[in-house]
């Protein structure tokens, strides 16, 4: 052993905790975080602005499971990844950010790009560290690590000053981490099981809704058997699609506004009662709720509920299966039931009334009609990345999801410019995969440039975007400062950096311009003309006129 400097020791530490990927943008202090991860074997993905990095690190962890690790030049640099890390720390996902930052030994001096980055920090992230010593790092970078995934996962931050990135220690001497080889899931008290399934076994119109809570514990497999025994109807948080396939014989996404208000009990799986579930009054008053929760003081916030199980999703819901498995009678019949065949027939009268707009031949096309072509193009298991405001609210209408981590969007904070970057960082996660990104044209203006990143690393992302020439639908009576963009010529952009580009006006264009694209091997852009005047607001997450 020998001497060691402590962008080595970050590096070795993430390399010995499984990172296999950094995303950053380049700058001092941290150039040699970079190195020395790149050294170790992790892959590095630059960008053009630090927010998309911090973007793409939150689709990485929705994607993988796993905290996206991300770094960032001192003072505006670690500053620009405050909104990436905000949609991340609401989104309850792991994320482990590396902070340059002024020398440690001058703070309160007015040194070069001095800022109080952990107090910024603080309010978003779980844990939070200022080191002082090089040869802390591994304990400190192992902490963060697992910080970010235990209990409810989400940001941690490390504030890395350049005198103590820089200084060298003797390896010997360095703090060893500590870590966990094996860690138990907490599980339900067996009487709680008992109540849960005795007010599931006895409900005549039961509802599940899952949430970020069941993708991160890894329950979807568990959660999915479940809905099998029960043939119970379900519902996900929207960045929660695809826990059960969306083609399941209970699954009735045009009946979820029905389904929510006539249930009599409720089990909710690992999600908050937040705006979106109207502080869950968006369920029927009178239903019994069952909360599943891995934090104790999420059970009843905002809602009263009937019972509260505080427990690991995975291990609570394994639980549930044995005691569904027990008493196979309870569930027979199920789906002859007077309760799912309401909600076939809602789901089926929806259908129907939007079969013309989905087939639709206008032009300029209607949004709908693209979704709907996207929809019949892609793999069953590619990854969709939905950005924009009425093209966020028809994708979620039409485009089903069939596997867990396959669909993101502008989630509970409803950031706008996500798509591209989560695209990105969905690529890199699962580079075997289909993704496709779906943008409205005023989003997409925010991290247009992340063109070249997915170029650059050969990164083969095929953003489509709804251009409807302005940030919301026109309308032709009402005022919307702001609002017109015009046709920008994405297509022309994307060709410019050396990706693949494309526009369309007809329908009939769209999948051959899509089959075009993905063959194409690059990053790509098809640019979609869509009718100006379709909106597409949603009634279910606060909105007023679509299901």
């Amino acid at each position: 052993m020998g001497k060691v400097s402590g962008n080595y020791l970050i590096a070795k530490t993430l390399k010995e905790e499984g990172v296999d990927t950094l995303f950053y943008l380049m700058g001092g202090p941290d150039f040699d975080i970079v190195m020395e991860c790149q050294d170790v074997g992790i892959r590095t993905i630059d960008f053009r602005h630090e927010q998309a990095a911090a973007f793409a690190a939150h689709a990485y962890s929705r994607v993988t499971g796993k905290p996206g690790v991300i770094t960032a030049a001192s003072g505006p640099g670690t500053l620009n990844l405050i909104t990436g890390v905000y949609t991340a720390s609401i989104d309850c996902s792991p994320m482990v950010i590396l902070g340059g930052a002024s020398p440690v030994h001058e703070i309160s001096r007015d040194a070069f790009q001095e800022v109080d980055q952990v107090g910024i920090m603080q309010p978003l992230c779980k844990y939070w560290h200022r080191p002082t010593m090089a040869s802390r790092y591994p304990e400190i970078v192992s902490t963060a690590y697992r910080q970010a995934q235990s209990g409810r996962p989400g940001p941690t931050y490390i504030d890395c000053g350049g005198d103590v990135l820089y200084e060298e220690v003797e390896e010997s001497e360095v703090f060893p981490p500590t870590r966990a080889e094996t860690r138990a899931r907490p599980a339900a008290e067996s009487a709680a099981i008992d109540k849960a399934m005795g007010l599931i076994s006895g409900a005549e119109r039961p509802l599940i809704f899952a949430g970020g809570g069941a993708f991160f514990s890894g329950a979807a497999p568990e959660l999915e058997r479940f809905v099998d025994t029960t043939n119970i109807p379900f519902y996900t948080a929207p960045m929660s699609r695809g826990l059960v396939p969306e083609d399941h014989r209970v699954s009735f996404p045009a009946a979820r506004s029905t389904a929510m208000r006539e249930a009599d009990v409720v089990l909710v799986v690992g999600t908050r009662l937040n705006w979106m579930m109207n502080y869950g009054r968006r369920f029927n008053p009178n239903a019994k709720i069952i909360q599943i929760d891995i934090d104790e003081g999420e059970l009843g916030h905002n809602q009263n509920i009937d019972l509260g199980i505080f427990g690991d999703a995975k291990a609570v819901m394994s639980q549930l299966n044995e005691a569904a498995e027990a008493s196979p009678s309870d569930y027979a019949g199920a789906l002859e039931s007077e309760w799912i065949l309401s909600l076939q027939k809602a789901q089926d009268d929806r259908s129907a009334r939007s079969a013309a707009i989905l087939n639709s031949d206008q032009v300029p096309i209607h949004p709908l009609r693209l979704c709907n072509e996207i929809t019949e193009f892609l793999d069953r298991d590619a990854i969709v990345s939905v950005d924009g405001n009425e093209i966020l609210h028809f994708g979620r209408q039409s485009i089903p999801t069939y596997y867990p981590g396959h669909r993101l969007n502008s989630g509970v904070t409803g950031t706008m410019g996500v798509g591209l970057p989560y695209g990105i960082g969905a690529q890199v996660a699962k580079p075997d995969k289909q993704v496709l990104v779906l943008h409205g044209d005023g989003s997409m203006g925010m991290n247009a440039m992340e063109i070249d990143t997915a170029v650059r690393h050969n990164l083969p992302v095929v953003t489509v975007i709804s251009n409807n020439a302005g940030w919301t639908a026109r309308t032709p009576d009402k005022r919307k400062p702001g609002r017109e963009l015009g046709f920008t010529a994405y297509d022309e952009m994307a060709q410019a950096l050396h990706g693949y580009g494309e526009k369309v006006e007809d329908p009939a264009e769209i999948k051959p311009a899509l089959d075009r694209a993905f063959s194409s091997g690059k990053a790509a852009v098809v640019n979609v003309i869509v009718e100006p005047t379709a909106a597409g607001v949603s009634r279910s997450w606060g909105g007023s006129r679509m299901e």
